[in-house]
């Protein structure tokens, strides 16, 4: 049987990462997670590099949640 975890989803969108999840990717404050969709399932995963033709990576006052998502189709 798998582990099953929930947490609560804000008024602005955002989610506290269960404690056993962070521990599981071995998260740290600053990094960045990937998630990847397949068909009505969502996986998570550590981002483990960072894609060296990324021309907005020195621009990191673009980095918030909400600027992923406005860019995510670009």
């Amino acid at each position: 049987m798998d582990d099953q975890l929930t947490s609560k989803l804000t008024s602005k969108s955002q989610v506290v990462i269960p404690k056993a999840v962070r521990h599981k990717l071995d998260l740290r404050p600053g990094d960045r997670i990937r998630y990847r969709m397949h068909g009505k399932q969502v996986v998570i995963e550590k981002v483990t590099k960072q894609p060296i033709d990324d021309p907005f990576i020195a621009f990191d006052e673009w980095a918030s949640a909400q600027d992923e998502a406005a860019f995510a189709d670009l």
